[in-house]
């Protein structure tokens, strides 16, 4: 079907009638600092803006500065090109982490020296741009709730084109299982040592936790102009995978809960992460400055951190790559910090005081969200113990020993290893978010085998690879387990079904007094599950040791 959107003239905008292919009539959006042109997607019938710039390249002297806004542009900008990626680094790789007291660790070069991928688009600094795709029918006052998609990477990689630069978050997906009812917008942020390098001198001649600030940036971006697609600001849902899912987290606690004016009503979390946070100036945030410095030649400066601001990108680069590469296998270095001002106190302690922005919470998590951050080949030889002074290098024999009796009886050492890591930094802080949201939260199980972390994502981005097809390719589970997203996102309750041909049963609110949650799974014959389940007494019991210890762990 071939879809058309008529548009008016406004005051501070004009757009013009979409066409299927891109021509002069295509949409124009008027943002103030720039005029947009987007395209119709003839495949989709979806509209599309892709690359508009939110805020001004983070470059040079911007380099952990808080966003700016876009120098004004003449003429028409085309948005019809997916935007360059942020620099990304990958997860660490060592048998042992690089913090203990006793470390004196150095950062070797590695030949892993950012590896540029031909397909397009490339890595840039200049890499503060999102995606807005709305239903044709969409025009400026159409009030649509609005989803923005947060990616993950550990903080460290991942942008809007997914994980290859041949894949996709394709905000068409989000709007077709909205039922055309909701815009999307996705974002980009900064990432790795560009979007969250910490210490003090960062904290008294720069911003720390920049990437957040890039976040936050977009969503008051959201506030001001996603009405002229079609959007309305007041219905702003805000959903991430892994570390997207940890960015909501921080976004969610951001101002001691407190964030005004609000820049979303609720929130949707996909496998949260929430890694140790530390705050800014400790030891280890410290530890990676100093490497950072000596990575980039400017120990002998002055001002290390102006230094840094020259430093040439593919040098800052190259020490991304080789710090992130040091860290435990399966962690990740540069991560967000407790900078007492955006987030006051490590999340477990906001958490637990109720601390929150939003109205609502859909959260969901995997069967197996450790598996993929566990190095498989250390089966014969991994010991418990040894592995949990390496994830949390703060940990006292306390902790250490506690930690090992409570996982006894997990299987063996690697799938002890498998479990905690999945519920230390994924699965419990789940749990914690929902008692913070006080009974105005639900909670699903995403089981699909393997059950392994962001094996989920298929089901909701199915055009996110060309050619690849969800492992469990059936219609009702497709649109059962998407559309229950989406549904939140449109009512704050999955209950409230735009699709009749949904068949997910009544979907109770997790609370303190009736903890159930949705499971979504299949039998051995192929057929979908989806019922309703009570979480595990003895998991809960385990997270209460992770809340305990959360001092130690620094979350």
């Amino acid at each position: 079907m071939r879809f058309s959107w008529a548009f008016v003239v406004l005051s501070s905008f004009f757009v013009t009638a979409y066409a299927a292919q891109p021509t002069s009539t295509d949409p124009i959006v008027d943002l103030g600092y720039a005029k947009y042109q987007g395209s119709v997607n003839n495949q989709t019938g979806k509209v599309e803006f892709l690359g508009i710039r939110f805020a001004a390249a983070p470059t040079g002297p911007l380099r952990w500065r808080e966003p700016q806004p876009p120098r004004p542009t003449s003429g028409i900008q085309k948005a019809d090109t997916a935007p360059n990626r942020c620099w990304e680094a990958g997860q660490g790789n060592q048998p042992t982490a690089p913090f203990h007291l006793d470390s004196h660790n150095s950062v070797t070069k590695s030949h892993a020296r950012h590896q540029k991928r031909a397909a397009i688009p490339d890595f840039s600094e200049d890499c503060l741009f999102l995606n807005v795709v709305a239903p044709a029918s969409a025009r400026p006052g159409s009030h649509l709730p609005v989803v923005v998609w947060i990616h993950g990477g550990g903080y460290m990689a991942g942008s809007a084109s997914g994980f290859s630069g041949n894949d996709v978050f394709d905000g068409d997906d989000l709007v077709r299982e909205a039922g055309d009812g909701a815009v999307a917008v996705i974002i980009q942020y900064r990432l790795g040592v560009f979007g969250f390098l910490a210490g003090q001198k960062v904290h008294q001649r720069g911003i720390l936790n920049a990437g957040l600030y890039d976040q936050q940036f977009a969503l008051q971006w959201v506030q001001s102009h996603i009405s002229k697609f079609g959007g309305d600001p007041g219905k702003v849902t805000i959903w991430g995978e892994s570390a997207g899912a940890g960015s909501v987290l921080q976004h969610v606690i951001a101002n001691n809960g407190n964030t005004h004016p609000p820049l979303f009503r609720a929130a949707i979390t996909s496998s949260t992460f929430l890694p140790s946070q530390y705050a800014y100036n400790d030891r280890i945030p410290e530890q990676l400055y100093t490497e950072v410095v000596k990575g980039t030649g400017c120990t002998s400066a002055v001002d290390t951190l102006e230094c840094l601001r020259q430093v040439d990108v593919d040098n800052l680069q190259e020490a991304n790559t080789n710090i992130g590469d040091s860290g435990f296998f399966g962690t990740f270095i540069f991560v967000p910090v407790v900078d007492g001002r955006l987030i006051t106190k490590r999340p477990t302690q906001l958490m637990r005081e109720g601390r929150v922005n939003g109205e609502a919470l859909l959260a969901v998590t995997n069967t197996f969200e450790g598996a993929l951050f566990v190095n498989m080949n250390t089966s014969s030889t991994v010991q418990t113990p040894s592995y949990l002074a390496n994830l949390f290098p703060e940990f006292r024999d306390s902790q250490v020993e506690e930690g090992t009796t409570r996982y006894a009886n997990q299987g063996a050492p690697i799938d002890q290893a498998v479990a905690i890591m999945g519920e230390s930094i994924f699965i419990c802080p789940t749990y914690y978010l929902l008692r913070a949201f006080k009974n105005k939260g639900f909670k699903g199980e995403f089981a699909i085998p393997p059950g392994g972390h962001g094996n989920d994502v298929i089901y909701y981005f199915p055009n996110q690879t060309a050619g690849v097809l969800p492992p469990f390719n059936n219609d009702e589970f497709l649109n059962n387990f998407s559309q229950s997203f989406l549904n939140f996102v449109i009512s704050l309750d999955p209950n409230h079904k735009w699709d009749p041909s949904n068949t997910v049963p009544r979907w109770d609110r997790w609370t303190e007094q009736g903890k159930n949650e949705m499971l979504f799974n299949k039998t051995d014959a192929n057929i979908p599950v989806f019922r309703s389940i009570a979480t595990s007494k003895d998991l809960l019991s385990r997270c209460d040791f992770w809340e305990r210890a959360s001092a130690f762990s620094a979350q």
